[in-house]
C-alpha cells in the first residue's frame, strides 16, 4: 500500500507540494520522451568537462565582497580567480 500523498486531487489540481518528499521527483530529461524534449529545447546534461567546484561557507569583509559584487554577474568566478592567481606567488599557510 502507498502510503503517500497524492500530488493530484479528484478534480485534477495540483495540490501543496511543500508535504511532497522532493526525491520523488525526476528530471524531465529523465521522464519526457526525447522528442519532446527537443522540441522545448532541453539537451541532457553531458560529462563533467571541468574540475568540479564545491559550495562553502566562507566570511568575507564587507568591503571586499561590495568590490567583487559590483562588477556585475560574474563575480564569483571572477573571486575565484582572484583566489586562484593570489595562490600563484603566495602560501596558504
Amino acid at each position: 500500500m502507498d502510503s503517500r500523498l497524492p500530488v493530484i486531487d479528484d478534480d485534477g489540481e495540483v495540490g501543496d507540494l511543500s508535504e511532497v518528499d522532493s526525491s520523488l521527483f525526476k528530471p524531465a530529461a529523465d521522464v519526457l520522451p526525447p522528442h519532446l524534449l527537443k522540441i522545448m529545447g532541453i539537451k541532457p546534461r553531458g560529462k563533467q568537462k571541468a574540475q568540479i567546484k564545491q559550495a562553502v561557507t566562507v566570511r568575507f569583509s564587507q568591503d571586499v565582497l561590495e568590490a567583487f559584487r559590483s562588477t556585475g554577474a560574474g563575480w564569483q568566478p571572477r573571486m575565484n580567480d582572484a583566489l586562484r592567481d593570489w595562490l600563484r606567488t603566495h602560501s596558504p599557510v
